[in-house]
């Protein structure tokens, strides 16, 4: 899927010139899932990009809990069509509808809820399954997690609840690339077997090994979706690296959080040739 593969190049190029451009936000996150954000709004998702509306009702809805990796949700928003591209120059400026954690008082196409509180996201997806369920609406709601989100409480409370009322109609995926923050996750706080935990809490599992292979991405999100209906919600645990694409950010957690210099953003896009032309 080389075209596929040119766009998440693109998506790369636009989180670091962004980030760059403000000095602030979290590129790291960000270029690890780009793969996914391409697979679902451009090849996996049947969504309706111009003509957004809040309810979703028709389409399938996707929803991202560790909003903090806004650059690459923006980009993604605005090559797929939900907004023009030019307005990702806009990124983290005051009064403009591209701030640093998504919001919904400006009204940006593609935003469902402000996230960016970690542990909330899936709560909210699994309404808007159910929600789904009630208005007979057979499409599907996708949802995406950091790793280190998932200390977090409510994480746990609403994945027994998703079992409990057998969301089937839901996707979860969990950025498993081992880095939070403050460090390696294992060291913060180790998170176990994720496999067998969210076997056990009652749900279907499909473990993405490559993460960062934007044909290994559809394969896991088409093999989840043949899942849906059988009464267990979901989840993708899909393993990237922090930082993919830039040699210099790749599996650091110290990326996680900061912004490239003049340099290092010089040596970042000549890492990333122009492919859908620049903002």
């Amino acid at each position: 899927m080389a075209a596929l593969q040119d766009i998440a190049t693109q998506i790369r190029r636009d989180i670091v010139r962004m980030v760059h451009a403000v000095q602030s936000g979290h590129p790291g996150g960000s270029l690890g899932c780009t793969e996914y954000f391409t697979a679902l709004f451009f090849k996996v998702m049947r969504h309706n990009p111009g003509s957004f509306s809040m309810d979703g009702i028709g389409e399938d809805v996707f929803f991202l809990s560790n909003g903090h990796i806004s650059p690459v949700y923006y980009s993604s928003l605005a090559r797929s069509g939900y907004f023009e591209t030019k307005e990702l120059s806009t990124f983290r400026k005051l009064n403009t509808r591209l701030q640093g954690h998504p919001t919904t008082h400006e009204h940006l196409p593609g935003v469902r809820i402000a996230s960016g509180s970690l542990g909330q996201g899936m709560s909210v997806a699994i309404g808007a399954a159910l929600a789904k369920k009630l208005n007979q609406d057979t499409h599907l709601v996708f949802s995406l997690h950091g790793d280190g989100e998932l200390q977090e409480g409510q994480v746990w409370e609403a994945i027994m609840s998703a079992a409990h009322h057998k969301v089937d109609n839901y996707i979860a995926t969990v950025d498993w690339n081992g880095q939070q923050i403050d460090g390696p996750t294992d060291k913060v706080m180790h998170l176990g077997d994720l496999a067998q935990k969210f076997a056990d809490f009652g749900w279907e599992v499909v473990l993405l090994e490559h993460g960062n292979d934007v044909d290994a991405v559809v394969a896991a999100l088409e093999a989840a979706k043949m899942k849906t209906g059988q009464g267990k919600p979901i989840v993708i645990l899909m393993k990237t690296a922090m930082g993919k694409g830039i040699d210099f950010m790749e599996g650091s957690h110290e990326w996680h959080g900061i912004a490239p210099s003049d340099a290092q953003l010089e040596s970042a896009l000549a890492q990333l040739p122009e492919t859908l032309g620049d903002y």
